[in-house]
């Protein structure tokens, strides 16, 4: 287990347990209670921690290298039912974004999200989450696809960003999530969009319009990385913390601002303290909110998508 800076007393407590036991498993000596007092202080500790986290802890959380990815959801979720999918029929496929049809239970679902890597190859190959505009035209291509043959369409966002190369630029980045934005708004399915660790820019919302957007609680979804906020208006990554503040793209802060539909709960620590809870809690959102959306005639289902997007962004003068 890996542990961010605000942490250290949660590894601390751990390794004393550890040698504690260790101690107990060596030895004669009955280190039971020491081991119990041990575990006790660790569950307080960590009930404080995660139950005060501020904005940028929450993002440095979402970016944790244990937590799970879009495949991880995937595979635990479909199991071996999950059939990828691969190319946008115009350049090439697009690794950094992954799509295909999979089964919970006997219903049928197009799965598409952002997949980063758990290494430095695979980052590499899956060019860190960030996808190139055949990336998104493979998005789009397996939701017209899914509105076909009537089958929901869930997404998974997790990137810092669409690609921001030049051959990206070339090959029409802008358009290509303008044009999933649009076309999301028309989709004669029912759209399910879970943000399951960061949800960056445009990169984000190039799969991100649906009926029901969810966020896991230790997500973050925004216009600007806090980075990249703090370097544009203090020319300077020192301030990161009051950007990720300011910028008010927490999960609590988004629901509030209803700009999402709902909070789904984590595990105390986050998603990658205990995966399978994660994965049960997420799957049971998933067929609940389907079969709620699934009982509304698809043309209201479409109105209300649009309005729901329109209210968006009030303002008094």
């Amino acid at each position: 287990m890996e542990y961010l800076d605000f942490e250290l007393p949660i590894k601390e407590l751990n390794e004393q347990l550890d040698k504690c036991q260790i101690i107990g498993e060596e030895s004669d000596v009955d280190v039971t209670d020491t081991c119990k007092n041990i575990e006790k202080k660790l569950e307080e500790t960590k009930k404080e921690i995660y139950g005060n986290l501020n904005a940028w802890q929450r993002v440095q959380l979402s970016r944790h290298p244990n937590r799970p990815y879009t495949l991880d959801y995937i595979n635990a979720i479909c199991g071996d039912t999950f059939l990828e999918l691969f190319g946008d029929r115009g350049v090439k496929d697009d690794k950094a974004m992954i799509g295909g049809l999979g089964k919970i239970g006997d219903q049928s679902f197009m799965f598409i999200g952002q997949q980063k890597g758990t290494n430095t190859k695979t980052r590499q190959y899956r060019n860190f989450g960030m996808a190139n505009p055949e990336g998104y035209r493979k998005a789009l291509r397996l939701m017209r696809m899914a509105e076909k043959f009537n089958v929901p369409v869930v997404t998974f966002v997790d990137t810092p960003g669409a690609y921001p190369g030049l051959e990206a630029e070339e090959r029409g980045q802008g358009e290509a999530i303008a044009r999933n934005i649009f076309e999301m708004f028309r989709i004669k399915v029912p759209i399910i969009v879970i943000i399951v660790g960061e949800g960056a820019s445009g990169g984000a919302l190039g799969i991100g319009v649906g009926d029901k957007v969810f966020m896991l609680e230790n997500t973050w979804y925004s216009v600007i990385s806090p980075e990249s906020c703090s370097s544009i208006l203090f020319r300077s990554w020192e301030y990161k913390e009051i950007a990720a503040d300011a910028l008010k793209l927490t999960s609590v802060d988004m629901k509030k601002n209803h700009l999402i539909d709902d909070v789904i709960p984590e595990p105390l620590g986050g998603a990658h303290y205990d995966r399978a809870a994660t994965f049960e809690t997420v799957k049971k959102t998933i067929v609940k909110t389907y079969n709620e959306l699934s009982k509304k005639n698809i043309n209201t289902l479409i109105d209300e998508r649009m309005d729901k997007y329109a209210k968006m962004g009030e303002f008094s003068e």
